[in-house]
């Protein structure tokens, strides 16, 4: 079953169980897909969902951190919980030693020598580990590893 067919088979299920707010991110989500299908003129595959669900867990992590800059806890309750439903439709999240086995193995392969060639290994690890991993940390582990000792 596809990750879209999954999302609708959940919205529906939300709908039966009356789980207004789970319904309502469910939705956002599926409008966002179909936004972006409507844009591109195509049918998004799994990872192109998965890029969607990702984007929209960055915007409401950002929201987060601003509304609790302002005091504002009864928004944060709201989008937390909507990070929570978003979180599902992820894949699995690799452990550090994963993530760090496999900048490891990038920056052999670019050849990268330095703070130069970063584009390079995250251009090869973004591809691997779309939506797996946090990718401001796979930065900063690229960064790290490509420092001069």
């Amino acid at each position: 079953m596809s990750l879209k067919a999954r999302i609708t088979d959940d919205m529906k299920a939300a709908m039966r169980a009356r789980e207004t707010d789970r319904l309502g991110t469910i939705r956002l989500l599926l409008a966002a897909i179909k936004q972006r299908e409507v844009d591109d003129r195509v049918e998004l595959d799994d990872a192109a969902v998965t890029a969607v669900v990702d984007k929209m867990i960055k915007q409401r992590k950002d929201s987060i951190s601003q509304f609790e800059q302002a005091g504002r806890d009864d928004l944060v309750a709201k989008e937390k919980a909507e990070v929570d439903v978003l979180v599902a439709y992820m894949p699995a999240q690799l452990s550090e030693a994963e993530v760090a086995a496999e900048v490891q193995k990038a920056v052999a392969e670019a050849g990268a020598t330095g703070p130069q060639d970063m584009g390079k290994v995250m251009g090869l690890v973004k591809a691997r580990l779309a939506g797996r991993a946090d990718m401001t940390a796979v930065s900063g582990l690229v960064k790290a590893a490509l420092a001069p000792k």
